[in-house]
């Protein structure tokens, strides 16, 4: 056994190397296992490399993909347009051309040549720019107007001839001289001679569109001087008068009633967001008969024929500022809030001025049920209040001591409110079976007529122009409409002014949101609607510069509307746009943890195979050597 394990342990020795003895020749050192680690004999694959380049391409690639399929829709805006209007309505304020005409009639000069005409209408002009000023309100004349002098005398007919070409109507608008004999009709008789001076001065109907507002002068000795200012475009002044006075006069009618429309501030610049006309054009006018205590008397009225008597013309001149819904209502059990006293001087109830903000019972008076009065619309309350027995009759003093002749009065932007005491009204009235009654046909006109002086007080004009500052008039022709055509002249410039700015301040707004938020949602619809918008206001300019005032209002009121309703658009107020901040911290947390890994493994790989080509070539220099 011990020699058995002795050869064992002799078999298991090692023989020599052989091969690593021939590869140790003389003067050569022997290869470490370092040496061998640097050198690379193949060339190495790129497969590896291939595949993580193309999974981080893919990611690359598809991440403008991804921002086109999360990207948010915007119409394109014409925000070059927004910015041109803005700036020309601030730089220019909007002003529509104005002609006057002045008539002198009975007025016998020395010289019968034009030079006269023309020296008369230098000094109109220029008393009335002394009244005016240099400054021009957004809405009225300017300096773009023209006056036209004509002198019809028994030398015959004497015209300026610097003025401008009044439309295509040059002959038919200015007055013609010895076409009627005013010794046949009585000047007296106000309305006839409005109507006949309305025919003359229309030139039978083609003058219709030009706006010339006319004042003849009658110059007849004797007689005291009356001022007239009719119910269309032209007023009348007779008596004895001098060329002084007469330009002075006609000076002031111009620049007073016809450009400023008997305010003597004129339509103030920002006047036209207190007006009673909604962002979307519209008015909602809403008549409501309160019965205080039914149980003492019980009054009804029939609308219907009021609103076709009464509003129906109301409504169709003011049709180009407003697109105006009339509605009514009878309500019952609506007393008021404020307290009344008894006056024995007056025999009656008395509440006074300072009782006026707490008129208005809220909690019982359910005035705001209109449906019609949906949106961005304004609604104008008109109330009669009919007290009960137990403050009847009830009066409104004035802070003078003087009782109301109106009986009412208004709040600016609500309507107006007037308190009619019944014609059965005594103190101490009791019955136990209430009357009911309806309203005369002559107790309508009067309030009916209360009504319209406080619509036109809040539409900026005077309640009836009797109180016209300094003017000298003696006597004003009220029309049916409720407003005379010169007054809705007045109307018209001024809302077409007053919706162009609203127009292009809303565009303007819109225009610096959308740049400010690129994440913001803007729809087809808003883009149609601001260019909607600009096309109106741009008409709407081009109206004005042709002195076509309804075409103006309607425009301008369409303008503004729209620019309304595309700044309120209700995608504008969705959830959806947001920073691009928030963006990313949507999307990160669900791509970046993977393309991170991608990204340092393609960095990874790529250094890999960088090394193994530099060994390869390392020992294939090494072998050529």
């Amino acid at each position: 056994m011990a020699e058995i394990s002795k050869i064992t342990d002799t078999a298991t020795e090692a023989p020599p190397n052989n091969n690593t003895e021939k590869s140790k020749s003389p003067g050569e050192k022997p290869v470490q296992e370092d040496d061998l680690n640097k050198i690379r004999k193949t060339k190495p694959g790129s497969k590896r490399l291939l595949l993580t380049l193309t999974v981080l391409s893919s990611f690359i690639l598809g991440f403008p993909f991804l921002l086109k399929s999360t990207e948010i829709f915007r119409s394109p805006l014409p925000f070059r347009a927004i910015d041109l209007l803005s700036n020309g309505l601030e730089s220019n304020p909007l002003s529509l051309p104005c002609h006057f005409q002045a008539v002198f009639i009975g007025f016998n000069h020395v010289r019968s040549d034009e030079s006269r005409a023309q020296e008369l209408g230098f000094l109109i002009s220029h008393k009335m720019r002394e009244m005016t000023g240099n400054d021009p309100f957004c809405g009225g004349c300017g300096n773009d107007y023209t006056v036209s002098v004509t002198i019809d005398s028994d030398s015959g007919c004497i015209r300026n001839q610097n003025v401008k070409i009044f439309g295509n109507y040059e002959n038919l608008c200015l007055w013609n001289c010895g076409e009627i004999d005013f010794s046949g009709f009585d000047v007296e008789n106000d309305e006839e001679f409005d109507g006949i001076l309305a025919k003359i001065l229309r030139g039978n109907g083609a003058c219709l569109a030009s706006r010339v507002y006319s004042v003849v002068v009658m110059n007849k000795g004797g007689e005291d001087i009356r001022v007239v200012v009719g119910k269309h475009r032209h007023s009348w002044v007779l008596g004895s008068v001098s060329e002084a006075d007469a330009v002075s006069l006609i000076s002031k009618i111009f620049v007073k009633l016809y450009m400023n429309g008997g305010n003597e501030e004129g339509m103030v610049q920002g006047k036209g967001e207190f007006m009673p006309v909604g962002a979307d054009g519209s008015v909602v006018i809403s008549f409501s008969l309160l019965n205080s205590n039914p149980n003492d008397w019980v009054y009804d009225w029939d609308f219907r024929k009021i609103e076709e008597s009464l509003l129906a013309p109301v409504v169709e001149a003011l049709s180009p500022i407003a697109n105006i819904n009339v509605e009514s209502q009878v309500l019952y059990h609506t007393p008021k809030s404020s307290f009344s006293y008894w006056d024995e001087k007056l025999a009656s109830y008395v509440f006074s001025t300072k009782d006026l903000p707490f008129f208005v019972n809220s909690n019982e008076w359910h005035l705001d049920t209109s449906v019609a009065a949906a949106g961005r619309s304004k609604v104008l309350h008109f109330v009669v209040y009919i007290p009960s027995a137990k403050e009847c009759p009830l009066l409104l003093k004035l802070p003078n001591g003087d009782v109301s002749t109106t009986n009412g009065f208004m709040s600016p932007m609500w309507g107006g409110i007037t308190v009619w005491n019944p014609p059965s009204c005594v103190r101490d009235y009791q019955t136990t079976q209430p009357a009911r009654n309806s309203f005369s046909p002559q107790d309508l006109q009067k309030v009916f007529q209360v009504f319209m002086g406080q619509l036109r007080l809040l539409f900026g004009l005077k309640s009836d122009n009797i109180r016209v500052v300094e003017s000298g008039i003696t006597s004003f022709l009220t029309s049916e409409r409720g407003f005379a055509e010169w007054e809705l002249d007045v109307l018209f410039r001024h809302h077409t002014c007053f919706n162009l700015r609203s127009c292009a301040t809303t565009l303007g707004s819109l225009s610096r949101l959308v740049q400010s938020l690129p994440r913001m949602i803007i729809m087809d619809e808003i883009g149609k609607q601001v260019k909607f918008s600009l096309e109106a206001a741009t008409l709407a300019q081009k109206n004005a510069s042709l002195g076509m005032y309804e075409a103006s209002a309607v425009s301008s009121r369409q303008a503004r509307a729209l620019a309304e309703d595309a700044f309120f658009h209700p995608s504008i107020m969705s959830l959806s746009y947001s920073s691009i901040e928030h963006y990313f911290a949507i999307y990160m947390p669900f791509f970046a943890p993977v393309l991170l890994h991608v990204l340092l493994a393609a960095i990874k790989e790529l250094r890999r195979y960088k090394r193994e080509r530099a060994k390869y070539f390392a020992w294939n220099a090494s072998a050529k050597t």
